[in-house]
């Protein structure tokens, strides 16, 4: 085996090492500071027209990769029974940074504000929609996008990524970006077992008036890539 072949063998190793842990956990504290802190490591692509997104619905985990090189694996929720992540082999073919739903959202008059369907909106409120941030469909009506991470599939089929990971998927993909959703994906065996944010089931939510303005847009980390 020549120095090339070694050097790249042992490149490989080290980013399995970095992405992976003894297994998939907590990643360190269980309340709202320890979720607002939660990350992982990202690289930048050296060719984005190479860039593909792999999703395990079983492991509720999404790989962004540059050939075999992994840019970003990371947790996300996917659809709840019912309401299930559609299966396949998609492109994305719709970017929005500061999306909001159309049907749902938040009822507000004044210091009030209520979530509610558009449909049942109380009489004197204005609405806004849900905000969904770094929106990147893939299917119509279904896409990527910043939203509260659960240990269990908790959607209504979309794909939510943690908020300090969306603005990052956002950057890594484009236009055109293939993405491959199944059951199960090899790099389940290499990359998954990574640590997790904690359960955003048990943890209180954003006042109201965060998701009515721009504020959930701006709720994030500033970026950085590795």
């Amino acid at each position: 085996m020549n120095l090339k072949s070694i050097l790249t063998i042992a490149a490989a190793v080290s980013t399995a090492a970095l992405f992976s842990s003894c297994g998939t956990m907590s990643s360190g504290g269980s309340g709202l500071a320890a979720y607002h802190a939660y990350d992982r490591p990202t690289y930048l692509p050296t060719n984005p027209n190479n860039v593909r997104v792999k999703v395990s619905l079983s492991t509720q985990h999404t790989y962004v990769m540059e050939g075999s090189k992994m840019l970003l694996a990371m947790p996300v929720s996917v659809g709840a029974p019912g309401s299930a992540t559609p299966t396949g082999s998609f492109t994305i073919y719709n970017k929005e940074e500061k999306k909001r739903a159309n049907t749902h959202g938040y009822a507000y008059n004044g210091n009030n504000v209520v979530k509610t369907m558009l449909a049942k909106k109380p009489a004197g409120y204005s609405f806004t929609g849900t905000p969904m941030p770094y929106w990147c469909e893939f299917k119509a009506d279904y896409g990527f996008h910043a939203g509260w991470l659960k240990h269990q599939p908790c959607s209504h089929g979309c794909i939510r990524m943690h908020e300090n990971l969306a603005p990052k998927f956002y950057r890594l993909v484009k236009i055109g970006t293939p993405v491959s959703i199944a059951y199960s994906q090899p790099e389940d065996a290499t990359y998954g077992n990574f640590p997790l944010p904690p359960d955003a089931g048990p943890l209180p939510d954003y006042d109201g008036s965060m998701y009515v303005t721009d504020g959930y847009f701006k709720q994030h980390k500033t970026p950085k890539y590795d």
